[in-house]
Formats: structure tokens, C-alpha cells, sequence
């Protein structure tokens, strides 16, 4: 069941990822992704983020919150590992990290694993993210890769003075807090796609959950006429 509410999760719960983005709209790559994340580090929740207002994104419009809330819900329905959280769409202005993080070590408690679950390419601009450096203190984090990427991309891991734990795959803060690389299989697709293929009414089957491709068709999501 989607947590849309931010309740506590079950307190036998002892690591859950924190997932975050735009996913408008969610798709293969995203759902790949997080089940290999989730299956690697053995979190008991991964929850999907959605951001109301992406600080980050260039000033474009983006679907209703509402519409990237259910075809959310849609894609992850029956994976009893994943769930949805509001608390970003529930807030007030700009979605920033820090504030989310904070929101759920101060909800789940110092005794759950926290992860923070960030593509290579955002991770390489945290630099440039709200208060980033409290963030390496609040929890560990998961820098999904690719193939070849080379971690000399983000300069944060020399400037935040990280230090390498196992070449390549794992780094310590300063805080104590793990970073790691994980590579995950890459799928070429992007939501950019997606809504361009919609919008010039070219099939969008197998790039998103056959559910989401039909709410998309269905609500006329991504369409001129909306």
C-alpha cells in the first residue's frame, strides 16, 4: 500500500531509501533502477518522492502533482517494497533534499538505516543543492551509476573530503556516513521521452508500466489539449 501520509513505518523496518525526482512520468528506468537498489543494500522500504517544485529544473511546466502522485501509485502496485510519499508535494514552495531528509531521520528515529538514493548525474551537481553538506551528516547515501562512469565526475568526494573505502564502490564522510556507487543496469529512457513521444502521438509501450501508459491515454496527460 502507497504511504501518501508520511506515517512512521513499521518500527521492525531497519533501512529504507529515500528516493527522490520529478518522475513525470515514472518509467522503466526509474522502477529498474530501485528494485536493483533495493535488492543490494536490503532495505525493508524504498519510498518514491516526487518533488512538487524541482529547484533544479529549468522553469518548464511539469504534470499535475496529482497525475505523477497516481501513475506513481499505478507503477509500483503490488512490489510490497515500494510505497509513495506526499511529503514534497505537501509542502509549501521548492523541494529541497535537505528538508526531506531531515523530515524523515527526525520521523523514523536514529535506530533506521537511512539511504539516499541519487542518480550519478544529479549527484554531480550537489554542489549547487540547498545546505548539501548537512545532508552527507544525516544519512548514506546510494549514487545509482553507469557503466564506465568515473567517480572523479563528482567533485564533492574530494572537496567534502570523503575518503575511499573500497576503490570506486564506496567512500566515508567525514561524518561517518557511507557513500556508495552502485551501477545499475542501464535503460536508455528518459520521461523527456516519454512526454515527447506522447505529445507527437507515437507509442509509449514498454517505456512505462502498461497502467501508467493507459492513466496517460485515459487523463490525456502530457497532451496539447490539457
Amino acid at each position: 500500500m502507497a504511504m501518501d501520509r508520511s506515517e512512521p513505518p513499521d518500527r521492525s523496518a531497519c533501512a529504507v531509501g529515500l528516493f527522490g525526482g520529478t518522475f513525470d512520468p515514472i518509467h522503466i528506468g526509474h522502477l529498474r533502477s530501485a528494485q536493483e537498489v533495493r535488492e543490494a543494500f536490503h532495505l525493508d522500504r524504498l519510498l518514491f518522492i516526487p518533488a512538487a517544485v524541482p529547484p533544479h529544473k529549468p522553469a518548464t511546466p511539469i504534470a499535475e502533482a496529482g497525475d505523477r502522485m497516481q501513475m506513481l501509485r499505478l507503477a509500483i502496485d503490488g512490489n510490497p517494497f515500494f510505497e509513495v510519499s506526499d511529503v514534497e508535494i505537501r509542502r509549501p514552495g521548492k523541494s529541497y533534499s535537505i528538508e526531506t531528509a531531515s523530515h524523515y531521520r527526525h520521523l523514523l528515529g536514529e535506530h533506521v538505516h537511512l539511504f539516499f538514493v541519487v542518480g550519478a548525474d544529479a549527484f554531480c551537481e550537489i554542489e549547487t543543492w540547498r545546505d548539501y553538506r548537512a545532508l552527507f551528516a544525516l544519512c548514506d547515501f546510494i549514487v545509482i551509476t553507469r557503466p564506465k562512469w568515473n567517480p572523479l565526475q563528482a567533485s564533492v568526494l574530494a572537496t567534502e573530503s570523503f575518503q575511499e573505502v573500497n576503490r570506486d564502490t564506496c567512500f566515508r564522510h567525514p561524518s561517518g556516513h557511507l557513500l556508495y556507487l552502485h551501477e545499475v543496469t542501464p535503460i536508455g529512457v528518459s520521461s523527456t521521452q516519454i512526454r515527447n513521444a506522447v505529445r507527437q502521438g507515437r507509442s509509449i509501450a514498454y517505456l512505462v508500466p502498461r497502467s501508467v501508459e493507459e492513466y496517460i491515454e485515459q487523463e490525456g496527460v502530457y497532451t496539447a489539449e490539457r
